[in-house]
């Protein structure tokens, strides 16, 4: 019975891997003209939602979104979210429709198909890097210029595995007030255990997300950064418990 869950494992990921390859493969060229002009990026990122969905469904992931809030058209807003999964990239394409770009971790440039995109679309980070940090303020802040939102995962990675919720860093809630946009908490509940980072693990099943009220920026300075962090932490962090019950 064991030996049967590791196979189901092993094929699951392989599944995982086709799923975000074969979508990018087929529209291979209607998305490379997608991101030729960055006036062009909605266009790339309506693709983007599709593949996500493909993904999930796939997937065998019953994803539910709940909004107390939903996001204007046309308004630029900070997306922010627990992480724990490969899969909150597409959860987040899934349940926000207004066009964002993700900040996110260098590293998955590597990926094949999947990084070709990733890296021309998204705004990459070495976290290990303080020059490089300080280069996400520049680009966020020409993104958000263009009209589109920005989407940080705070804990500035993926937590170990025992670890329900770390710390947030200050980075998107500086960006945030600097720019006077609405911070978007949401909840991610059931990613960590339908395909967390360890690799024997995770099973088809449903996935929850939660769109919290949105923070408001407007009138706060950089002085007010800890306190927009530690409180849109506690929305995601009491949302997790209620979800754990």
């Amino acid at each position: 019975m064991r030996a049967f869950k590791y196979i189901f494992w092993v094929l699951y990921r392989v599944w995982f891997y086709i799923l975000v390859g074969l979508p990018i493969l087929i529209l291979f060229p209607i998305l490379l003209i997608s991101i030729l002009k960055e006036s062009w990026y909605p266009y790339f990122f309506k693709i983007a939602r599709v593949w996500a969905k493909v993904i999930l469904i796939g997937m065998g992931f019953n994803y539910q979104i709940d909004r107390e809030q939903t996001p204007e058209k046309n308004k630029s807003y900070m997306f922010i979210a627990n992480h724990t999964s490969m899969a909150d990239i597409m959860l987040m394409l899934v349940s926000v429709k207004n066009p964002f770009v993700f900040v996110g971790k260098k590293e998955l440039a590597k990926i094949p198909l999947f990084g070709f995109f990733y890296k021309r679309t998204c705004i990459l980070v070495d976290r290990s890097s303080a020059k490089s940090r300080q280069a996400v303020f520049l680009r966020a802040q020409k993104r958000l210029k263009t009209g589109v939102s920005i989407c940080i995962f705070p804990e500035g990675g993926v937590p170990e595995e025992h670890i329900e919720l770390d710390e947030f860093k200050d980075g998107a809630f500086r960006l945030a007030i600097n720019h006077q946009i609405p911070i978007v908490p949401l909840t991610f509940a059931d990613n960590k255990k339908r395909f967390s980072y360890t690799f024997f693990s995770g099973s088809p099943g449903k996935m929850r997300a939660k769109i919290h009220k949105f923070l408001s920026t407007k009138d706060l300075t950089i002085e007010d950064t800890r306190n927009l962090n530690h409180k849109a932490r506690d929305i995601i962090k009491k949302q997790l418990e209620a979800f754990n019950k």
